[in-house]
């Protein structure tokens, strides 16, 4: 077998490589997860792992690390058989593994956390607090951690949690970081400070594998890309070599338009919703803007700008101290979002499993649930039957990947769980859809159906807001971008002038010189 190079071939048991995989295969009922996978990871490189939801990237890092039992292949470890039992046994072993949803325990301090199981002890079963809290400082300072070890967990920012969690990975001297989509509730600011502590991390003895569906984020930190298709090994690149658009298309399996751009939305459309004047006690002032039938209108703007909270406040989430909100000329004043739903606006939350999902319920339940009392019951009996029809619809409609809508919604990918999301509100049949995050822990094959898909609702006549923390998502989707900063709205840009460079110029404008003259500038 040749030597490693370009095409991601392997010699087994190569000493000069951190790990290496050949022939991993995994297979739960009904469903081959991998087969004769493989990959290797050079000392002091950072290895982005890619590959659609449910590629089997996941199932590779949880058989490494004895989350999952080996079934066919073989890991190897600087040249060395590696098989693990469990992840305690991985730590011991040299692997740590940070997964996208963080292990920690929130009620804790920042030093507990990081040494839990491991605490220094005063005799018996009582910890020594300053002992504790001093060997925490001492891994934050060789870290440059910007953590306090006396903090309490619950208190830290996403970032910051994220931070706990590498200082923990790395108390066991780890030698492989694997980090299971690092930054997907970061902002930019926050991924380079990721970034720099990856690159310190990194050392000729030293390796990370890093799986992220942020392909933007891959040339600014992987040396190499490896990329697996239906749980099989697709091809390796070198990153300084490779384009988005390649690594993208060996992804799917078919080219992807990235550059797309929409065409500037009529003005001679009528207003469907008029947002004037709103403000909150804790963040909005002042905002006002128009949002026409048949537009997609991005919000853009900083971690903390209010784009969310513009939202919340339309659909009666978080408490209005002044504004108004008027939908088809007439006002509207929703308490909650179950009212705003009843007016014709639906709102689909950043956190689509927290807030947006009934996990454990079948799609039809999900998609059902908003309009069970208008659509789905008579004399107070609910209408399975008509339930079910109109899931199935919806599922042909969207293209919900699904063998039947009584598959449980947590068994679905995270496009297709979005998809149940958008079903539920076209089931309701809003006029205004609020999409916060539409592809947050997307991959990029199911960000693409998204597009079409959102494309399509304004095509025949749905209007849509979407925030988004990415830019390219943000270009490549809106009819025209509200630029927010602070709590404030600094600008209007329509799709033909709008760039990354305007959009931050205004987003990074807090003083009131950025501000047009009037209101009705930005309309």
């Amino acid at each position: 077998m040749p030597e490693p190079g370009n095409d991601g071939q392997t010699a087994v048991h190569n000493p000069d490589l951190l790990l290496q995989a050949e022939g991993i295969t995994k297979t739960f009922p009904g469903v081959k997860a991998l087969s004769g996978m493989r990959f290797d990871l050079r000392k002091g490189e950072v290895l982005a792992l890619v590959g659609e939801n449910g590629a089997g990237k996941s199932t590779l890092m949880k058989l490494l690390t004895g989350i999952y039992p080996m079934e066919e292949g073989q890991f190897w470890l600087e040249g060395e058989p590696l098989s693990v039992k469990n992840p305690k046994e991985a730590q011991e072993r040299g692997l740590a593994i940070i997964h996208q949803e963080f292990n920690l325990m929130p009620d804790l301090t920042v030093a507990q956390n990081i040494f839990i199981g491991r605490e220094p002890l005063a005799g018996g079963f009582f910890t020594k607090p300053k002992a504790l809290e001093a060997q925490a400082q001492e891994l934050i300072d060789r870290l440059g951690l910007p953590l306090d070890p006396k903090a309490k967990v619950a208190n830290l920012t996403v970032a910051k949690q994220q931070m706990v969690e590498i200082a923990k990975a790395l108390s066991y001297n780890a030698r492989v970081l694997i980090m299971d989509e690092p930054t997907a509730a970061l902002n930019d600011a926050e991924v380079d400070v990721l970034h720099d502590l990856i690159r310190r991390f990194i050392t000729p003895e030293t390796g990370v594998v890093y799986i992220s569906h942020r392909m933007a984020e891959l040339k600014r930190i992987a040396d190499r890309v490896t990329v697996i298709r239906d749980g099989e090994y697709i091809d390796t690149m070198r990153m300084a070599d490779a384009t988005i658009d390649q690594v993208i298309s060996r992804m799917v399996g078919r080219a992807i338009d990235t550059s797309a751009r929409p065409e500037n939305v009529r003005n001679d459309r009528p207003v469907l919703l008029r947002v004037e004047n709103l403000s909150t006690k804790e963040v909005l002032r002042d905002v006002s803007f128009d949002l026409y039938e048949g537009e997609i209108l991005g919000f853009a703007g900083l971690m903390g700008a209010g784009r969310t909270e513009v939202a919340r406040a339309i659909v009666g989430a978080d408490t209005r101290t002044s504004g108004t909100v008027t939908l088809r000329g007439r006002v509207v004043n929703p308490r909650n979002p179950a009212e705003a739903a009843k007016c014709g606006i639906g709102y689909l939350s950043e956190d689509r499993k927290k807030y947006g999902l009934m996990l454990g319920h079948a799609v039809a339940s999900n998609v059902a649930i908003s309009s069970l009392a208008d659509k789905f019951s008579r004399f107070g009996f609910v209408d399975d039957r008509a339930i079910g029809k109109a899931a199935v619809a919806q599922r042909t409609n969207l293209r919900i990947k699904t063998p039947s809508v009584a598959q449980l919604v947590t068994n679905l990918s995270g496009g297709n769980q979005q998809k149940v999301v958008i079903a539920r509100w076209l089931v309701k049949n809003s006029d205004v859809l609020i999409f916060d995050e539409p592809t947050r822990g997307i991959d990029v094959g199911a960000k693409d159906e998204i597009y079409h898909l959102l494309n399509r609702l304004a095509s025949e006549g749905k209007s849509i807001i979407m925030i988004s923390s990415e830019l390219p998502e943000v270009l490549r989707l809106s009819h025209r971008i509200v630029v927010m900063s602070e709590g404030r709205l600094t600008g209007v840009l329509s799709a033909e002038e709008a760039t990354q460079e305007s959009i931050m110029a205004l987003a990074t404008h807090p003083d009131d010189d950025a501000l047009p003259a009037t209101q009705e500038d930005l309309r």
